[in-house]
Order: C-alpha cells, then sequence, then structure tokens
C-alpha cells in the first residue's frame, strides 16, 4: 500500500479521465436500465400476460433491490476495493441483464430484474468513490456537474432508446433488446476497467456490519412491499401494519449503528455523516426528488401509451426535449450558475420544474384526448430546465463537506436515499394514478379516466416539489469547493493499491 497523489500533465493524467469515462457509462446504463422498462411496459404486458402488480414490481422491483444493496455495495468496496467490486457488480449486472432479455415468464422477469438491482448496487455506489478518490477538490465541481448531465441523459434517453429497440422489433424479439443491450458495453467496460480503473480503498480498515445490512433490508422490504402490492389486495391490515412497523425497524437500525460505532467503528452506515448539515439537508433533498421522478416518468409512460394510444416510438420522441433541456440545464448550472449563485440555483430549479408541471396539468385537462406531441414540448422543456439545474449541482452540494475517507459511505447513501425514493414513487402510483381509476372502466373511457388521472399525480410531484424547495434552505449557501475554487490544495489521497 502506498500513498500516491495524482500528478496532472503525466500518462496517469490520461489514465484518470479513461476510468471517469469507463465509471460514468456504467453510471449511465444503469439510469438508462431504470427509465428504459417503462417505456416497453405496454409490449410487456401483451407479451408475457403480466398483471399491472407484475409490471410494477419489474420497475419498483429493481429500485427496491437497488437501494437495498447500494449502503452495503458502497461498505464492500470501502473494504475490499472499489475497483474489484466495480467490476464484480459490473459482471453481475450484465448477466443479469441475459436473463431479463431470455425471460419465459413474468414471474423470471421479476426475479431477473431483482438480481439486476442487486448487482447494480455493488456497481453503482463505487462511481462516486472512484470520482472522489480520482479528483482533487478543485475538479471535482467540474467532474460532477459531467455527471450530472449523464444522469439527466440517462434518465431521459433511456425512454427514446427503449422505444426506438421495442418499436424496430429486432429479430422478432420485441422488448427483449432493451435488456439485451446491455451486454455488449458490459463486455467493453469489463476490459477497459480492468486497466484503466485504479484500485483505492479505506484508509483505516473496516468491517462488513452484517446485522445493519438485515435490518436496512427489511425495513425497505416492509415499507414498499405493501405499497406496491396494497392496491392489488385491497389495501389489508397486514399491508398498513407492514408499512407502520418499518420506521420500528429503521429506529432499531440507527440504535445498533450508534451501538456498533462505539463497539469497533465499522456501521454500516456512518451516523456521523448526518451531523454534517448539507449532507443531512442533501439526503432528504434527494428523497423527495426520487419521490417526484419516480412518480412522474411511471404515470407519463401510461399516459401516453395507454392513455393516448400512443406508439411506444411516439411516446420517446415526446421525451426529447425534456432530454434536450435536462442535459443543457445541467451543464450550465455547474459551469456558470452555482458558483455566482450558489444553492439558490437548486431552489430555481425546484421552481421551474413545478411551473412545468403546472402547465402540462392545464395542457392535458384543455386538450384532452386529442392533445399532440408538439403541444407538450412547452412544459417538458420547463420541467427539463428545473430538473437539469437540480440534478447536476446536488451531489456536489451533498458531498461538499464529506471527509474524504467516508466517501463509499456517503456516496451509498446518496444513492440508496434516491432509490428510495424512487421505488416509494413507483409504490404510491398504486395510490396517485390508479386510485383515482376505477376497476371496471369501460374500453371507451380509458383515455379519460387516464388523462384524469394524470393529471392528479402531477398534483403530487407539485406538492413533493413545494417540500423539497424549502428543504433546500439547510443545503450550504455555495457549495465548498466553489468558495474556494482552484485555490484548494491537493487533499491526500487515500491508499492505492496497485
Amino acid at each position: 500500500m502506498s500513498s500516491q497523489p495524482a500528478v496532472p500533465g503525466t500518462a496517469s493524467d490520461r489514465r484518470r479521465w479513461i476510468a471517469l469515462a469507463i465509471v460514468m457509462t456504467a453510471a449511465f446504463m444503469d439510469l438508462v436500465d431504470v427509465t428504459i422498462v417503462n417505456i416497453a411496459i405496454p409490449s410487456m404486458e401483451r407479451d408475457l400476460g403480466a398483471s399491472f402488480g407484475a409490471i410494477q414490481w419489474i420497475t419498483a422491483g429493481y429500485a427496491l433491490a437497488f437501494a437495498a444493496g447500494l449502503i452495503t455495495g458502497g461498505r464492500l468496496g470501502d473494504i475490499y476495493g472499489r475497483k474489484r467490486l466495480f467490476l464484480l457488480g459490473m459482471t453481475g449486472f450484465t448477466l443479469a441483464s441475459a436473463l431479463c432479455g431470455f425471460a419465459a415468464n413474468e414471474e423470471m422477469l421479476v426475479a431477473s430484474r431483482l438480481l439486476q438491482g442487486a448487482t447494480a448496487a455493488m456497481m453503482v455506489p463505487q462511481v462516486l468513490s472512484i470520482i472522489h478518490v480520482t479528483f482533487p477538490a478543485h475538479e471535482r465541481g467540474k467532474v460532477f456537474g459531467m455527471f450530472g448531465a449523464i444522469i439527466g441523459l440517462g434518465a431521459v434517453s433511456g425512454p427514446l432508446l427503449g422505444a426506438l429497440l421495442t418499436q424496430w422489433n429486432l429479430f422478432g424479439l420485441e422488448w427483449r433488446p432493451i435488456f439485451l443491450i446491455n451486454l455488449p458495453v458490459g463486455i467493453a467496460g469489463l476490459i477497459l476497467g480492468r486497466k484503466y480503473i485504479t484500485e483505492s480503498r479505506a484508509p483505516k480498515a473496516l468491517k462488513l456490519d452484517l446485522v445493519g445490512v438485515a435490518l436496512v433490508t427489511l425495513g425497505l422490504l416492509m415499507l414498499i412491499y405493501p405499497l406496491t402490492r396494497g392496491r392489488e389486495l385491497g389495501w389489508p391490515l397486514w399491508g398498513h401494519l407492514c408499512m407502520a412497523g418499518s420506521l420500528l425497524v429503521f429506529a432499531a437500525f440507527v440504535a445498533y449503528e450508534k451501538r456498533k460505532t462505539r463497539k469497533d467503528g465499522s456501521p454500516l452506515v456512518e451516523l456521523s455523516l448526518f451531523k454534517v448539515k448539507s449532507f443531512a439537508a442533501g439526503i432528504a433533498v434527494q428523497l423527495t426528488f426520487g419521490i417526484a421522478c419516480g412518480i412522474f416518468f411511471l404515470v407519463w409512460t401510461l399516459y401516453m401509451q395507454i392513455g393516448l394510444g400512443w406508439s411506444p416510438l411516439r411516446a420517446g420522441l415526446t421525451g426529447v426535449p425534456f432530454s434536450i433541456a435536462v442535459s443543457a440545464a445541467a451543464g450550465l448550472s455547474v459551469q456558470k450558475l452555482v458558483p455566482r449563485f450558489g444553492r439558490k440555483v437548486l431552489q430555481a430549479g425546484a421552481v421551474t420544474m413545478a411551473a412545468g408541471l403546472l402547465l402540462y396539468i392545464w395542457e392535458a385537462g384543455r386538450y384532452g384526448s386529442a392533445i399532440h406531441s408538439w403541444q407538450m414540448a412547452l412544459p417538458l422543456v420547463v420541467m427539463g430546465v428545473g430538473m437539469g439545474l437540480i440534478v447536476a449541482p446536488l451531489t456536489d452540494a451533498v458531498l461538499s463537506d464529506v471527509p474524504r475517507e467516508h466517501s463509499g459511505s456517503a456516496s451509498g447513501l446518496i444513492n440508496t436515499t434516491m432509490q428510495m425514493g424512487n421505488a416509494l414513487g413507483l409504490g404510491l402510483v398504486s395510490v396517485v394514478f390508479f386510485g383515482s381509476i376505477d376497476d371496471r372502466i369501460a374500453p371507451s373511457a380509458v383515455g379519460k379516466a387516464f388523462g384524469e388521472a394524470f393529471q392528479n399525480s402531477l398534483w403530487w410531484v407539485v406538492a413533493v416539489l413545494a417540500v423539497i424547495f424549502l428543504v433546500m434552505f439547510a443545503l450550504p449557501t455555495r457549495p465548498k469547493q466553489h468558495v474556494e475554487g482552484a485555490e484548494v490544495l491537493e487533499e491526500p489521497e487515500p491508499a492505492l493499491a496497485h
């Protein structure tokens, strides 16, 4: 083990930018996989004869397995090496994608999606950790800006890619290529990752907290499973008791983590991170923003494809202005706006996104089922700008005051809360969208009912954004890196293993 700072201007400088491209491709793959499924839902429903409960579980199951494993994945990377866990996760993710692509029935697809989520949980937390230990503080703002743009692009190009692959019906495989496309990307990432990513571990030896893993997984399952299945099962009493009980499990988790910190200093979640105000507030924003995204992306697809009867390709192309707006705003926010205006940029993003949603609600009500793609462009661009202003600088703001030795734990928590929010949002679709649709609806009334349910869901997302706006007051006025700028001296690198 040796301590070695990155030396800009040498071969190591080129290596770290190639390593950045590899880990960002992995993050992009994961994000596309979250959103690509939504657009292919009607095709899966027809092909597999899947119930809506199973379809919801195909999306929420991935998010749940991902959320449950992320903190553990971050900690395993700290202990056994981030490069090793990244490559192991990528191998599993690629194999799980193949299983999804060849799934014979809905049960196999749900199981493969759970495996895909679990392996993504090993791969994704290493991305932010590798960035955190590879780039000095004064460069991280720029790198996180690029990361935010990739997140925005991945979240919104997924539907278009899914639409094209489903519409083309390659080799008569219908929706299956949306998973099989991960195979060549995963194999290329593994070959290049072995060569260019530098291994790193946490500077002090840590142990894996298995009791913590069990408690956090149980708590998440108890909360999200009844939400996802509740409507289908008629909201049974055990579901409500399960959701209430999850709060007790999370309380037990916190108490156990405190004890574990005192005992051997190797908790699963570094609770001291929550004493960092910017981190605690950022985590709250991530959770609520995840809920907003989870609700919006699924109901948007259902509205366009089932409510309006559009093809996957038309629905995917409708999202292009949104995609462009997110990417443009993400780059602009980190490079130009945040250094000048700080957290006001994120708050402006929440207000802008809410304004886009209100415009969308008005248009959906006014034009009904006669609405055209071009009429949706304006609200989608406004929403996309708002989203871009939030996603890019948020990671930077959350991690700005986090000590480097806790980067794995912190990035695992950031991703976990976003995915927890996403899974919660997907679970809430049962309530906010399907809760306002009659089970015995006549085929002729589907369009009108789905349009009204879409508007109802969007009001919920506006309410969530109002909460986000208020929580953002607790974020730092300006992220640390931007205050210090390029004057920040290089921090010592963590132990690097070659």
